[in-house]
């Protein structure tokens, strides 16, 4: 019997043994991790990479381009024949005279040839193209930088909601031990006829009413905990120990400074940056209506094998060519890049009014929400005074089970609120400072 009784206490105490402890997280280590963990700020970063691997392209068009072939071919063309024959250094007069040089016999010939190709003067395509290329390089850098702020002030929201589902989930189970104690009182003085039954019923549902609300918090809290795992790039089983969210202090600033630092957020740099590369094209479409010269070195060892080396020749050839007509097509492209470089610059501008529209949405969002928890913590006061007062009154028979209950219910939403604009005003704040192109450090406690 005694064996039975303790076989569940023994499977909790393994199950709390081989339970990973949970790890401890604070707001300002969330925002860091989501920075280099976040799968949207590593593929931002992926990318900004790319982008200056495309640029070490770019600037490798300026150097030599070496390449080497090995060419085998069987003809019977007179002059292929003829020539071919000179390269391999087995030509003879005697031979020649003696065949009919219109109708040779097939040839087999090997060409190893290694080949140098060096541009000279492209009409600033290549220059253009090394521009555009480290502008989307630098652009790719901000634009990281921002998803990497972006991933952070998500991991930071996702931070805000799990610690207030946590604290709702505690708010509820003091209501409900306060209501539990509220129905054993009701208990006592129906038992004692100072109350009617009616009274301790009304008592039982209120409590019933608080377990539903407790197990759905529950739920919340548990997915909430698996969106901040999903923000950080974590397992979704992990756990963390959070502290209580503190209220961050008071907007310093005046709308006006907010602006003023929003001009240098990072995904409007890029933006910059990008329209920049964008305008550059017009001139490197322009290049097709210039010259282009470049040098071209050979050397060829050529046999009546693969690889053969009977005989050998060398070259070197400078080339200067130009189109002249290519059925407007160019300047079609010309005009195309013009318009493209004026609709983006009037996309950027859009961009940047936008992101002003959107600091003073967030400015007014954080100074309303600060201002709304200073009212909720008031209420709050009030609230809990109130339901002391009632509490009082109803041990000495002045007010029914029923004001009690109302004045217990107002108390517990009181702090719903007050939990609810406290979150509020974390997250406001946060959310101004990132769309402000600050740091979202900068307005924690």
């Amino acid at each position: 019997m005694v064996r039975r009784r303790l076989a569940p206490l023994l499977v909790l105490l393994a199950a709390a043994r081989l339970a990973p402890a949970a790890e401890h997280l604070t707001l300002r280590s969330a925002l860091a991790e989501a920075r280099t963990h976040a799968r949207e700020a590593l593929a931002a970063g992926d990318r900004a990479q790319a982008a200056s691997e495309r640029l070490a392209q770019a600037k490798g068009f300026r150097l030599p381009a070496i390449s080497v072939h090995e060419i085998w071919t069987r003809t019977d063309s007179p002059a292929e024949v003829f020539a071919l024959k000179l390269n391999q250094g087995q030509f003879s007069f005697a031979d020649f005279v003696a065949s009919d040089p219109n109708r040779p016999s097939p040839l087999n010939a090997a060409i190893s040839r290694v080949e140098l190709l060096l541009p000279v003067y492209t009409g600033g395509e290549l220059s253009g193209r090394i521009s555009q290329a480290d502008l989307a390089s630098k652009a790719g850098q901000d634009g990281a930088t921002w998803a990497g702020e972006q991933a952070a002030l998500a991991a930071a929201e996702a931070y805000v909601q799990l610690e207030q589902a946590r604290e709702y989930v505690s708010l509820l189970e003091r209501a409900r031990a306060t209501m539990q104690a509220h129905v054993e009182l009701a208990r006592a003085y129906a038992e004692q006829g100072m109350i009617v039954r009616s009274e301790v019923l009304r008592a039982e549902v209120e409590l019933a009413r608080l377990d539903d609300l407790l197990e759905e918090a529950q739920g919340r809290s548990r997915v909430a905990a698996g969106n901040l795992a999903f923000r950080l790039g974590a397992d979704q089983g992990s756990t963390w120990e959070l502290e209580k969210l503190s209220l961050p202090p008071p907007v310093g600033d005046g709308l006006e400074e907010w602006l003023a630092s929003a001009a240098s957020r990072k995904d409007l740099v890029a933006a910059r940056g990008l329209l920049r590369a964008g305008e550059i094209e017009e001139k490197v479409r322009r290049a097709v209506f210039l010259p282009r010269v470049g040098v071209v070195g050979r050397a060829d060892w050529v046999g009546d094998a693969l690889f053969g080396t009977s005989g050998s020749s060398t070259s070197v050839m400078a080339v200067a060519s130009l189109s002249l007509f290519a059925g407007g097509s160019d300047r079609a492209a010309l005009a195309a890049a013009r318009w493209e470089a004026k609709a983006g610059s009037e996309d950027v501008a859009r961009f940047e009014e936008g992101v002003r529209l959107e600091v003073r949405q967030a400015f007014e969002e954080a100074v309303t929400a600060r201002q709304r928890q200073a009212t909720a913590v008031k209420a709050l006061e009030a609230a809990r005074e109130a339901e002391r007062i009632t509490e009082e009154r109803f041990k000495t028979g002045v007010v029914k089970m029923i004001d009690l209950l109302d004045a217990a219910t107002a108390r517990r939403e009181a702090e719903t609120r007050e939990l609810l604009a406290r979150a509020n005003s974390t997250a406001a704040a946060l959310r101004l400072a990132v769309w402000s192109g600050r740091p979202p450090e900068s307005v924690l406690p």
